[in-house]
């Protein structure tokens, strides 16, 4: 296996692995401060951009790969519609060999390209999903001071509710105190002209008996 694809196959083994580190049960704690740190820090915002043009070079490959797999595969079917076989044993593990070989680095560009766009979108859900959770938290959050606070309106409510009522009662015992006192002096008021009636018709009596 030649350098290059050596190092491809060194990105394709990393990329399984953040694969699994990604998709792991981590705490929520964890997982957070992870994704934090991947979409915030300006190194793996560097790394992430090496890897774009590394990925650009994989692409490359795996096109050249995809040419030769399909030269080696046009030479056999040439070679099975002239009829003609290979009884070299050489030339035949040869051309075994090479059409091995193009297979190998076809499927190993290939699957390197495909396993980077799954860890990308994988990447993005598991990020959104962390923002939804985060937004979920502040609205719980809000809705539990939002509860609080009506609690405690309802609750001045209610004890401005009583301090009417005793109001309306202190009123009315007020009225009736009033009424009381009204009733009180009317009836002194007839008591005293009665007494003074009376008085005055004793007087006359008396007077007249005198007379």
């Amino acid at each position: 296996m030649t350098v290059y694809y050596t190092l491809t196959f060194m990105l394709l083994a990393s990329e399984m692995a953040t694969f699994c580190v990604l998709v792991a049960p981590l705490p929520y704690a964890v997982r957070k401060r992870l994704f934090r740190f991947l979409s915030e820090s300006p190194v793996v915002a560097k790394f992430a951009y090496g890897l774009k043009i590394a990925f650009i070079f994989v692409a490359v490959l795996f096109i050249d790969a995809l040419q030769r797999m399909w030269r080696v595969t046009a030479e056999a079917d040439i070679a099975k519609n002239n009829g003609g076989a290979i009884h070299d044993a050489r030339a035949e593990t040869s051309f075994a060999a090479r059409k091995f070989y193009a297979q190998r680095n076809t499927y190993l560009t290939g699957f390197c390209l495909f396993l980077s766009l799954v860890l990308t979108r994988t990447f993005y859900i598991l990020l959104d999903l962390i923002h939804s959770q985060e937004e979920y938290a502040k609205l719980k959050q809000d809705t539990a001071k939002t509860s609080r606070d009506q609690i405690s309106s309802s609750e001045q409510g209610k004890q401005i509710a009583e301090l009417k009522k005793k109001l309306g009662e202190a009123e009315a015992k007020a009225r009736d105190y009033d009424i009381l006192k009204k009733q009180a002096q009317q009836n002194q008021a007839e008591y005293d002209r009665l007494a003074t009636e009376y008085n005055a018709k004793t007087g006359a009596v008396s007077d007249k008996r005198k007379d």
